[in-house]
């Protein structure tokens, strides 16, 4: 048995203790997604200055909207996050009225500081739940991505070079 299986076989044995003890019997013979397969995150390069994040919300899963939170590293990069989409609102057993996404949730992350071939790591954090009511702690999910590393043209003038990107 690898690693990744009794992860997940402890992960299981966990998330049908609680829900046993949370008096949700039935639960016990439903075998839940981990979280990575339950909500998978992928991140693409849009151009040199923005990226593309994606989560792909397995059918009967739901994230948080306000559980969601993004990060880059290094951080000097910087990061601006715009407003999420709106979320659909529901009245939910563990935090109350609350706005969610299932299906896809597209957002576009815009890095600041991007240093031409510079490696950097996205970072989302989130939390859900599945429909026959068990919620997942805050998972942190990451993607690493090359930054292009542009080619030297002169400039309008013809003085000295600057950096240009591909895009």
């Amino acid at each position: 048995m690898t690693a990744a299986d009794e992860r997940r076989r402890a992960f299981t044995g966990l998330v049908v203790a609680v829900a046993l003890v949370a008096g949700l019997p039935a639960v016990a013979q439903v075998n839940p997604l981990p979280p990575d397969k339950a909500f998978r995150f992928s991140a693409r390069l849009v151009d040199a200055q923005t990226v593309e994040v994606r989560f792909m919300i397995a059918e009967g899963y739901y994230l948080y909207r306000d559980k969601i939170h993004f990060a880059i590293e290094p951080a000097a990069a910087g990061l601006t996050v715009p407003r999420l989409p709106e979320g659909k609102i529901k009245e939910d057993q563990f935090f109350g009225r609350v706005e969610t996404y299932r299906g896809d949730v597209i957002v576009k992350l815009a890095v600041k500081d991007p240093k031409p071939g510079q490696q950097i790591v996205i970072a989302a954090e989130s939390q859900g739940c599945a429909d026959i009511g068990i919620c997942y702690p805050p998972t942190v999910q990451r993607v690493t991505l090359a930054l292009p590393a542009g080619t030297v043209v002169p400039d309008a003038r013809g003085d000295s070079p600057k950096k240009s990107w591909f895009n």
